[in-house]
């Protein structure tokens, strides 16, 4: 899952948002130093991602990438269906996307001197191009790819991924829907198990 399921994903609490947006940004144990909410937030995103990671239809899903794609399939199919979820939004909540966006930036803003170093860097560049909303069209994921291309050395061939997106959409839709009905079921219930001592 990619920025904004880990979001989504999170309920109503804005901590626990904050902590499962930063996670990436967060080693070990160095979660600990937080506060309790966002500790969850954290500890909800690591358990997302192993649940994601070793689920039979995301696994279909980068078994469909992999043969180009190696090990980066994973990250490709995350941002895929970080599209799906954007492009079926008024399924799944009744906030409009731009206005979530708009509000999780302005969280953000507010929390700042929180935020990971890594995170307070590429915040800004994340606002100014809207990347949340940008997900709901191929545009917007074809420039998250291109970038993350960059990252890689543009070893990864991320930027190309467009091409299977169009090319097999109904499947990957498919998969997502199934998926994320799954993984909103296990958030829900993994979340009220987390505790901190």
């Amino acid at each position: 899952m990619n920025f904004l399921a880990h979001i989504y994903l999170s309920g109503n609490n804005d901590e626990i948002k904050i902590g499962n947006f930063m996670a990436d940004s967060i080693k070990g144990k160095k979660y600990q130093k937080y506060p309790r909410n966002i500790q969850k937030g954290i500890i909800l995103h690591r358990a997302i991602d192993f649940y994601t990671d070793t689920h039979p239809v995301f696994r279909e899903s980068t078994h469909r990438l992999f043969s180009e794609y190696s090990h980066y399939s994973g990250v490709i199919v995350d941002i895929f269906y970080d599209h799906f979820l954007a492009s079926n939004w008024t399924k799944y909540s009744p906030v409009p996307l731009k206005d979530f966006t708009l509000n999780f930036y302005d969280l953000l803003k507010e929390n700042f001197a929180i935020l990971p170093t890594k995170v307070k860097s590429f915040l800004p560049y994340m606002i100014e191009d809207n990347w949340l909303l940008s997900y709901a069209e191929i545009d917007g994921i074809e420039k998250v790819l291109s970038g993350m291309n960059r990252r890689t050395g543009r070893k990864s061939n991320m930027n190309l991924a467009v091409k299977e997106l169009k090319q097999y959409y109904p499947e990957f839709e498919k998969e997502f829907k199934i998926f994320f009905d799954d993984v909103t079921r296990f958030s829900k219930v993994k979340l009220e198990k987390i505790e901190i001592l």
